[in-house]
């Protein structure tokens, strides 16, 4: 396994490219299985997930192929298989978004439970009882969901609560069941709505995108496209702050600020200042921190995967800050790595409580979820001395040549073998 060692007190300067996003990229790839003709996919990032993604459609039958340019084109004929093996989904919980389009497309489905961060129970029972309205039989079997249907019928579907990969997996099922399914409380992501564009350039027929309620009229057959992923709001939101917190001064190019606004907001109370430009985003940090109070909400609210990269920035804030997780009841895991490296934190309830400090110290610290890593580098960029961040395999599941990226803004960052 490979550790990054980090020697910190050095500011940010440059600028950076954010990468697609993995999170709008993986349902993109799984939409693919909804047609027999060829779909190519701009600015899909060379990421594990993405990768394990791959080896899951082509185990389905799909083709694929990146070309010179980094394109993703993807062609599934024939699905040959119907089964998504534990030794493939283990890693990953977008695995569950073959879920939609095996059963519309093809009638049958056989997926194991997915895995993934360890960071809180992220139920599928809201997939499993939307597609039981659709008309699917459900059974579970060792670890495995088994879906059935000659063809899925369109339905009304309330979530109880927002879920992005149900939403997801819900209107990819939708395009090509008979009649209209309607789909109420459905996530607002941004990564939502660049999946309804994308299966619009399909053929499909959806309206609401963006919006709780959701209307779709399936189709018979959808057919080729070409889409380009939007970019990556949780990597540019933590280099945002690994900006902030460095006091650095760094051009964020290929950057929506607009599907960060909640994080621009907070950052501004913190001091932060932060000018949209005409080739992205500029972020000059300040080097008195304002303590600021964050709640993780559905978007267009705090992003929860921003939450620990948060944190690390009000460690070293002036004052008092409360950081509410109301998404996952595991997400404070990185704390006590954090408190490793003398920040003051502590944990009521579902609140953190953090007392800035002076300064981070460097030490040795794990990585247990991919954004707690993101974390902890931020808290390594910060802190004096030396900090060695284990287990950073998570991190290359979602943040393409992190640490390059790093190294070309003036931190001093390595990749070696644990």
């Amino acid at each position: 396994m490979d550790k990054f060692v980090i020697k910190g007190g050095y500011r940010l300067t440059g600028e950076v490219e954010i990468s697609g996003a993995k999170n709008a990229g993986l349902p993109l790839m799984s939409a693919c299985l909804l047609t027999d003709k060829e779909c190519v996919l701009e600015g899909i990032p060379n990421l594990k997930d993405i990768e394990t993604m791959g080896k899951l459609l082509t185990s389905f039958g799909s083709e694929i192929e990146r070309d010179k340019k980094g394109n993703l084109k993807i062609k599934t004929v024939k699905i040959k298989n119907h089964e998504a093996p534990y030794d493939l989904v283990r890693t990953m919980r977008a695995s569950v978004l073959a879920l939609g389009p095996l059963v519309a497309r093809d009638g049958v489905a056989k997926i194991s439970m997915p895995g993934g961060c360890a960071i809180g129970d992220r139920p599928i029972n809201l997939h499993i009882n939307a597609l039981k309205k659709m008309g699917a039989k459900i059974e579970q079997s060792h670890g495995y969901i088994i879906a059935t249907a000659k063809r899925l019928k369109g339905a009304k579907i309330y979530f109880d609560t927002q879920t992005v990969t149900g939403t997801e997996n819900i209107i990819m099922a939708g395009v090509l069941a008979k009649g209209e399914t309607i789909i109420e409380n459905a996530a607002k992501e941004p990564e939502v709505v660049d999946l309804v564009n994308f299966l619009k350039k399909m053929g499909a027929k959806i309206e609401g995108e963006g919006t709780s309620v959701i209307r779709i009229e399936g189709v018979d057959s959808l057919g080729s496209a070409c889409h380009r992923v939007i970019p990556d709001r949780i990597e540019a939101g933590t280099y945002i702050i690994a900006t902030a917190a460095t006091c650095g001064n760094v051009l964020i190019k290929n950057c929506e600020m607009d599907h960060l606004d909640a994080l621009e907001q907070k950052l501004v109370e913190a001091g932060v200042t932060i000018q949209r430009e005409k080739n992205g985003v500029r972020v000059i940090g300040k080097r008195e921190i304002k303590s600021v109070d964050i709640t993780t909400m559905p978007y267009p609210g705090f992003p929860t995967d921003l939450q620990a990269q948060f944190m690390a920035f009000m460690t070293i804030a002036k004052g008092l800050s409360v950081i509410r997780e109301t998404i996952f009841e595991n997400r404070f895991i990185h704390v006590s790595e954090l408190k490793r490296m003398g920040a003051d934190i502590t944990i009521k309830d579902r609140n953190a409580i953090v007392k800035g400090v002076e300064g981070l110290n460097g030490a040795p610290v794990m990585v247990s979820d991919l954004r707690a890593g993101a974390a902890l580098v931020i808290a390594g960029l910060i802190a004096e001395g030396e900090t060695e961040v284990l287990r950073i395999y998570h991190l290359d599941r979602g943040y393409e040549a992190m640490e390059k990226k790093l190294s070309k803004l003036g931190a001093k960052i390595k990749r070696l073998k644990e």
